[in-house]
């Protein structure tokens, strides 16, 4: 009923628990090599005799559409190399389809796993991964996208499938050149292009990621000029971005700016980057009343942000007010939070 398409490049890292994990529910499994210089290869004809040579012509929406061509089922789930699936619950996938007229898409739950400067963490987001051939293909030589053959799209539904994304952590990163790929070939796209907001935006994500926040702030202020439309998907996260790139950046003043948007977005997200910015510009109390209200919410995509890492910053504003007895308190409530248990020794607690 599935088919699983992939395409690879020197993935030997994470390839075989990824495959492992597919081959519990799926037989049908695509997987295109693009260049591997690896065992890439060698592990994937392990677990699939559908393995094929792509020639890289710096396009991935060819690349895509090409194991497209080989799938023996009309449904494509698309899983990249270093992901694993985590949970699923097929019956339900399959209800899914069954109760589709066909143009509905998939959207799986990505676990992105991310190396910050106090430990690992995570941020959840919802991705288009489950569609049907004959009606969708991928457009963009870079973040592609699924569209339409027709132009219409259907209805986006949220299906029983949640994947671990390891392709944020540091060893990810250092043992890559994919951010500089990425950066070049975005550069690429948007001199064709250069009013472009999604391919200005993923720049600036790339730089970001480089910790280059000069050229991400530079790129978000751009595509906030070249797209008004604050609906669309990726546009809260381009400002959320923007804004942790102005405080990274010591732009604590300009940060300001992204609270103009705070009547468009009330999630746990841009609540907690809405305390950080008055945190960084002196302003404690609606500093604490913010991360408080994060405390309240029910979800955050970022681990931590509507529990530990919301108090810890309250825990920051009273040590700093030299408030401790009140500092301690919030300390404490950030359990086993390495930030938090030094703080808690700093001030004496033990």
């Amino acid at each position: 009923m599935i088919s699983v398409c992939m395409i690879v490049k020197d993935e030997e890292l994470y390839l075989r628990d990824t495959l492992i994990a597919i081959k519990r529910y799926f037989n049908d499994v695509i997987i295109v090599d693009t260049g591997s210089q690896d065992k890439t290869k060698e592990i994937a004809k392990e677990y699939t005799d559908k393995v094929y040579d792509y020639n890289w012509c710096n396009d991935f929406s060819d690349a895509r559409n090409y194991s497209l061509s080989f799938a023996d089922n009309s449904w494509i789930l698309v899983i990249d190399s270093d992901e694993k699936i985590i949970d699923i619950d097929y019956e339900k996938i399959v209800q899914f389809i069954n109760s589709s007229n066909g143009d509905s898409i998939g959207r799986i739950t990505l676990i992105n796993d991310i190396d910050d400067d106090n430990g690992a963490s995570t941020y959840k987001e919802f991705v288009n991964r489950l569609f049907r051939k004959d009606i969708y293909k991928y457009q963009g030589k870079i973040h592609e996208q699924l569209v339409s053959v027709d132009g219409t799209t259907g209805e986006m539904v949220p299906i029983d499938l949640v994947v671990e994304h390891l392709g944020y952590t540091k060893k990810a990163i250092s043992r890559t050149n994919k951010i500089y790929r990425n950066i070049n070939m975005l550069k690429e796209a948007i001199t064709d292009k250069p009013k472009d907001s999604y391919l200005i935006y993923q720049l600036g994500k790339s730089h970001y990621l480089n910790k280059d926040f000069k050229n991400a702030n530079e790129c978000f202020k751009s595509a906030l000029v070249y797209e008004k439309n604050l609906k669309l998907e990726y546009m809260e996260d381009l400002i959320e971005t923007y804004g942790y790139s102005l405080i990274n950046s010591g732009e604590y003043k300009i940060a300001k700016e992204i609270l103009k948007f705070e009547n468009h977005y009330n999630s746990t997200e841009f609540i907690f980057l809405k305390a950080l910015i008055f945190m960084n510009n002196g302003e404690f109390k609606l500093s604490v009343e913010e991360f408080l209200k994060c405390t309240k919410m029910s979800e955050s995509k970022i681990d931590g942000i509507n529990s530990y890492k919301a108090n810890y910053n309250i825990g920051v504003i009273f040590e700093c007010l030299g408030i401790s007895e009140e500092a301690k308190k919030y300390y404490l409530y950030c359990g086993e939070y390495i930030p938090a248990q030094q703080a808690l020794k700093r001030i004496g607690n033990f």
